[in-house]
């Protein structure tokens, strides 16, 4: 419990089998977290043993995607507050208290990895993944009307159960720019946030998106499209 209200954490796994223990276990040590929900989304195999010796609830996602994953989690989640995060040891669960603090006052708090003193040794975010965030981020100040964001693709963000029931049934996205999605919902709505920086530090084991320029690339391609849909379409419904 955080302020009488009670935390979730969500984390979807793909390939973090050697890093998501220990993630866990930090995030339990905060004492502040109520349920921690890992959704298998076809992870590596052993993974369930490792979150098993955690006070962790899996569920399984079979459909293989970040956003099937998250939106698994998100439905499952109980608490007042709902963190969502990765296992792969980029990020540092002691930022989940900033998340929390500044849940007080803003329903939505992003994360951002853009800030140069936050990025740790060894990080991936280089010169084309840190701009290429920042300039889709400023496109969406432009075509949002919004200020204040500088990373578009950072998971760990905080968000208050009764904004996820204003926007969840309008999520469509099952890939991997469902964060951007939910952020342009955000605004759409008009529901109060704000952008921290966060801790980023080197990801144990590769990705499998951003380890990868092609794929880094065209997903940058996909967010700007995405963003220029949600836009300009007179009505954004679920689609079939």
């Amino acid at each position: 419990m955080y302020n009488n209200k009670s935390i979730s954490v969500v984390i979807s796994t793909f390939q973090e089998k050697s890093s998501i223990k220990k993630f866990i276990e930090d995030v339990e040590s905060l004492n502040v977290v109520d349920e921690i929900v890992v959704v298998n989304n076809n992870a590596q195999r052993g993974t369930d043993d490792e979150v098993r010796q955690t006070n962790a609830k899996i569920i399984y996602e079979k459909n293989q995607g970040y956003g099937y994953g998250y939106r698994k989690g998100l439905r499952v989640a109980v608490g007042d507050l709902i963190i969502m995060t990765e296992a792969d040891g980029t990020f540092d669960p002691n930022d989940f208290l900033k998340l929390l603090i500044y849940g007080d006052d803003f329903p939505v708090v992003f994360g951002t990895r853009t800030s140069s003193h936050a990025i740790g040794s060894g990080a991936n975010m280089g010169l084309f993944l840190k701009w290429g965030n920042w300039f889709v981020a400023k496109l969406i100040e432009i075509l949002f009307f919004t200020t204040q964001l500088s990373d578009v693709g950072c998971t760990t963000r905080l968000i208050s159960k009764n904004s996820l029931k204003k926007i969840s049934p309008r999520f469509t996205v099952n890939g991997n720019h469902f964060g951007l999605e939910m952020m342009l919902l955000v605004i759409k709505e008009n529901i109060k946030f704000v952008e921290i920086p966060l801790k980023y530090n080197k990801r144990v084991g590769a990705s499998s998106v951003t380890g990868n320029f092609f794929k880094t690339f065209m997903l940058g391609i996909t967010m700007i499209a995405f963003s220029f849909k949600m836009r300009f379409m007179k009505f954004y419904r679920r689609e079939s």
